[in-house]
C-alpha cells in the first residue's frame, strides 16, 4: 500500500480580477503546440535545401494557431472566453478550413522567403493544425474535439499543460532535423512524443487506481472520480473525487516510490443551501450554470471567501483546494449584472519547491 502523508501547502494566495492566460486558459504551451506542429511536416519534408527548415516554419505557425481564440472575449461578460476557448478552431472537423487560414496567410507573408508553392504551404499549415487540437486533448482542461457535432469537452489528462520532459528533447529534434536537413530526427521527435504520452497513460491509471483504493480504504462510495498530472511533470497527480455530497482533493505519487499526499475535502455547491438569496431569474444565476458546465459539476464554495464558487479540479498543489481561478457572486448585484472572474496567484518560488518536494523520493519529514 503507499504511503499516506498528510501536507499542508501553507501557501498565500493573491486575488486578481483579471484572469492570467497562463492559469485560466489551461493551453498547452506555445512553445510544445509549435514544435509538435513543426515536426509532423518537417517529418514528410524532402531533404532538399531549405525544405525541413520551411516545412518546419509552417507548421509551427500551423500548431499555434489554434490559440487565437483566446482573443474572442468580453469586458462585459467574463465567461466568455471560458466557453469558446478550445472550441471550433480546435475541432478536428475544422482543421481543413483552419489549414486553409494560416497556409493563405504564410503564402502571402512569407512565400517568397519560404520558397514553397501554395499547394505544399497548404499542406505543411494543415498539418502543423492537425496536431494542436490532439495534443490539447491529452491535458485535463478539454477539448471540443467534434464541435459543432458535440458540444462535449474531452481530455485524456495524461500530460500537464506544460511538461519540460515532453517539450526539450522535442524542441531540440525540431531544431537539429531543420539545421541537419533530415527528415529523420523530427520522426525521432514524433517517437519520443508518442512514448512520453504513453508512459503519462500508464501513470493515468496507476494514479486512478490509487485513487479509488485511497476512496475505498475512507469507506466511501465514489460517485465520480478524475485524476489530472501536476504542474510540470506526470509523477505526481491530482485526484477529486465525489462521495457523499462532497469533493475529496488529495495528490498522489504514482510509479515509483507511489504515495499519497492526503488533502481535504470541500462540500459540492448547492446554490438553494448556499446561495439562498440568488435569484434564479438573474444573471448572475446564469452566469453560475454556465460555470457549472464549463467545470462539469466540479464547483463548491470557496471556504476561504464565501461569495466565491470555485472550480475544484484545478490548483497549483495537488492537495489543495485553493483553486486556481473562480467566479464571485455580490448581493446586491443589479438582475443583468455578471458575476466577476477571478485568479488565484501562487508565490511561484514555494509552490515550486514544495511541489518539488513532493516529487522527490523519501520525504519522510512530512507530518502524518
Amino acid at each position: 500500500m503507499p504511503r499516506v502523508l498528510l501536507l499542508e501547502p501553507g501557501l498565500q494566495a493573491v486575488r486578481s480580477r483579471r484572469p492570467s492566460r497562463s492559469e485560466t486558459t489551461q493551453n498547452m504551451d506555445p512553445l510544445t503546440q509549435g514544435a509538435l506542429g513543426a515536426a509532423l511536416p518537417q517529418a514528410t519534408a524532402t531533404r532538399r535545401k531549405g525544405a525541413v527548415a520551411a516545412a518546419g516554419a509552417c507548421g509551427f505557425l500551423g500548431g499555434l494557431a489554434p490559440d487565437l481564440d483566446v482573443l474572442i472575449r468580453s469586458a462585459d461578460d467574463p465567461l466568455l472566453f471560458l466557453e469558446f476557448h478550445r472550441q471550433f478552431t480546435h475541432s478536428l472537423l475544422f482543421i481543413p478550413l483552419g489549414g486553409l487560414i494560416v497556409a493563405t496567410l504564410v503564402h502571402f507573408l512569407l512565400g517568397r522567403w519560404l520558397r514553397l508553392g501554395f499547394r505544399r504551404t497548404l499542406i505543411y499549415c494543415t498539418l502543423g493544425y492537425a496536431t494542436h487540437g490532439l495534443l490539447d486533448f491529452m491535458t485535463s482542461y478539454g477539448t471540443m474535439l467534434f464541435w459543432p457535432l458535440s458540444h462535449e469537452r474531452y481530455a485524456a489528462a495524461i500530460v500537464s499543460v506544460v511538461d519540460p520532459l515532453l517539450s526539450l528533447p522535442l524542441l531540440l529534434l525540431v531544431v537539429v532535423a531543420a539545421v541537419r536537413r533530415s527528415p529523420l530526427f523530427a520522426r525521432l521527435g514524433l517517437v519520443w512524443v508518442c512514448l512520453y504520452l504513453s508512459l503519462g497513460a500508464i501513470q493515468h491509471r496507476a494514479a486512478r487506481g490509487m485513487a479509488e483504493d485511497l476512496a475505498a480504504s475512507r469507506g466511501h462510495v465514489v460517485e465520480r472520480l478524475t485524476v489530472k498530472p501536476s504542474f510540470l511533470n506526470i509523477l505526481v497527480w491530482r485526484s477529486v473525487y465525489e462521495a457523499d455530497g462532497r469533493f475529496y482533493v488529495d495528490g498522489l505519487r504514482a510509479g515509483i516510490a507511489p504515495r499519497v499526499y492526503a488533502g481535504t475535502s470541500v462540500a459540492r455547491l448547492d446554490p438553494a443551501r448556499d446561495f439562498l438569496w440568488l435569484d434564479p431569474a438573474s444573471q448572475q444565476f446564469r452566469d453560475l450554470q454556465r460555470f457549472d458546465r464549463f467545470s462539469q459539476g466540479y464547483i463548491a464554495r470557496n471556504p476561504d471567501a464565501p461569495d466565491a464558487i470555485i472550480d475544484v479540479r484545478y490548483a497549483f498543489l495537488p492537495n489543495s483546494v485553493d483553486a486556481l481561478w473562480s467566479i464571485a457572486v455580490t448581493p446586491d448585484a443589479a438582475p443583468d449584472q455578471h458575476v466577476r472572474f477571478e485568479t488565484n496567484r501562487r508565490g511561484a518560488r514555494a509552490g515550486m519547491a514544495v511541489l518539488w518536494q513532493l516529487m522527490t523520493v523519501g520525504r519522510s519529514d512530512l507530518p502524518q
